[in-house]
C-alpha cells in the first residue's frame, strides 16, 4: 500500500489557502481598531487584553497548514491587507505584521515545526506578543510608562495574545479540523494508515 509522505515544503495550495486566511484576518484587523479602542473606557491598559487578535492570522494559519514560513506569510499578508484597508496605523502595520509573524514562528520552529498543540501554539502568541512590544517601544508608544503601569501593560498584552492568538486560535482551528475542511491540506501518512490496522 502506498503512503503519502508528508513534506515541509511549502506548495501553492499552501500558500493560496495561507493568502485566504489573511485576507479574512486583514480585513478583521481593520474591524478590530475601533474595538481596541472602546476596550479603553475599562481600565487602565485594558484594551491590551485584547491585542492578541492581531497576531491570531500567524497561529490560525500554522496551526491549518503547518509548514515552516505560514505564520510570517500570513501575518505580512494579513497586515498588508489592514494597511490597505486604511488601517490607522498606516504602513507602519506592515513592519508590526512581518515582526509579529516571526516572534510566532520562532516558537513554531523551536518546536521543529512537528507539534500544534495548545501550549506551543500559546508560546507562538507570546513570541508575537513580544515582537509587538519592541516595535512599540522603538516606535516609542510606550519608552515613558512607570515601571508599574509598563508591568500592567505588558502582562495584560501577554495574557490577551494567550487568550486570543493561543487559546481561541487552537480551539477554532480544532472546530474547522472537525469539519473535515483541512483534510486535503494534509495527506495520510503512514501512521495513519497503521493506525487502521
Amino acid at each position: 500500500m502506498s503512503t503519502a509522505v508528508r513534506s515541509n515544503k511549502l506548495k501553492l495550495t499552501d500558500i493560496l489557502v495561507t493568502i485566504v486566511i489573511a485576507v479574512v484576518f486583514g480585513v478583521i484587523y481593520k474591524i478590530w481598531g475601533p474595538t481596541y479602542d472602546l476596550m479603553k473606557p475599562f481600565g487602565v491598559h485594558a484594551e491590551q487584553m485584547i491585542y492578541g487578535m492581531w497576531f491570531m492570522a500567524g497561529t490560525f494559519a500554522y496551526i491549518i497548514i503547518r509548514k515552516p514560513g505560514v505564520a510570517i506569510l500570513a501575518e505580512v499578508a494579513a497586515s498588508t491587507v489592514s494597511a490597505f484597508l486604511g488601517s490607522e496605523w498606516g504602513m507602519s502595520t506592515l513592519v508590526y505584521g512581518l515582526l509579529q509573524g516571526l516572534g510566532a514562528e520562532i516558537f513554531f520552529a523551536a518546536f521543529l515545526y512537528r507539534k500544534t498543540n495548545l501550549f506551543v501554539t500559546c508560546l507562538a502568541a507570546i513570541g508575537a506578543a513580544a515582537a509587538s512590544l519592541l516595535l512599540d517601544y522603538q516606535y516609542g508608544y510606550i519608552d515613558s510608562l512607570s515601571a508599574w503601569n509598563y508591568t500592567l501593560f505588558i502582562g495584560f498584552r501577554f495574557i490577551g495574545s494567550i487568550l486570543i492568538a493561543g487559546v481561541f486560535a487552537y480551539y477554532l482551528a480544532k472546530a474547522l479540523e472537525l469539519t473535515g475542511v483541512t483534510r486535503s491540506l494534509r495527506p495520510v501518512s503512514k501512521q495513519d494508515y497503521e493506525a487502521l490496522d
